[in-house]
């Protein structure tokens, strides 16, 4: 997933092939029901060696909202008979579906690349070094080099709904707000409010992981003044 690549070695042959795909992925929660108090990992049951490989990780949560409820509600009646609500007009202003794929089929035939002006590079990676700088706490990390990977991955992306032969700032600008939402809504510490991308790599935030290691140290000065 990371590299893009498959590596073969069957039969004698030895060979490593592309494999320029995206990968589309969903799970439900463990007990059917998200718990806030838990990390995302935990949740899921996912290896946090596969959750930390993809680029967005967001969360979507079953919350009230009136105006969505109805829209939703209207869309899933519509299926089963024609409605006068005027919410269902709205659809009428969609791409449709032989539309959108006319149009990705024509993106797909662009592949953009990244300048190589010396401005655009100081750019990218002041965009990447304020990721990093979202923990605030020393002690905790907001974004790791496969975040940086997923900042190039989206912008060459959205390059490419634009049809465009170059990557051009805003499209960095898009990636970074699309890697920012993701962040704070997978990997936001419960307890302390902060990005912590441990929840997502290890599973554990440094807080929890703190904590344990206090209460471990306590309970084996315990059990050393009790032997002895």
């Amino acid at each position: 997933m990371e590299q893009q690549t498959i590596s073969i070695a069957k039969a004698g042959i030895i060979c490593q092939l592309n494999a320029r795909t995206a990968v589309l992925s969903s799970a439900n929660p463990i007990h059917s029901k998200y718990d806030p108090k838990m990390s995302v990992v935990r949740n899921i049951k996912l290896p946090p060696t596969l959750l930390s490989r993809f680029d967005l990780i967001y969360l979507m949560l079953d919350r009230y909202n009136e105006v969505y409820d109805r829209r939703l509600a209207n869309h899933i009646v519509s299926l089963y008979g024609k409605t006068d609500d005027e919410d269902i007009e709205v659809n009428k202003k969609y791409l449709s579906k032989q539309l959108l794929t006319s149009y990705i089929s024509l993106a797909k035939m662009h592949n953009p690349e990244i300048s190589k002006d010396e401005n655009f590079t100081k750019f990218l990676i002041q965009q990447y070094l304020q990721l990093r700088s979202m923990g605030v706490s020393g002690k905790t990390i907001s974004a790791t080099p496969r975040q940086l990977e997923s900042i190039i991955r989206l912008s060459e992306a959205r390059a490419r709904l634009r049809f465009s032969k170059f990557v051009e700032k805003e499209d960095v600008e898009e990636a970074i707000r699309l890697i920012k939402v993701a962040i704070q809504h997978a990997a936001t510490d419960k307890n302390t409010g902060v990005i912590d991308m441990d929840l997502l790599t290890t599973g554990m935030s440094y807080t929890s992981r703190e904590k344990i290691e206090v209460l471990t140290g306590i309970i084996m000065n315990i059990l050393v003044g009790y032997c002895i």
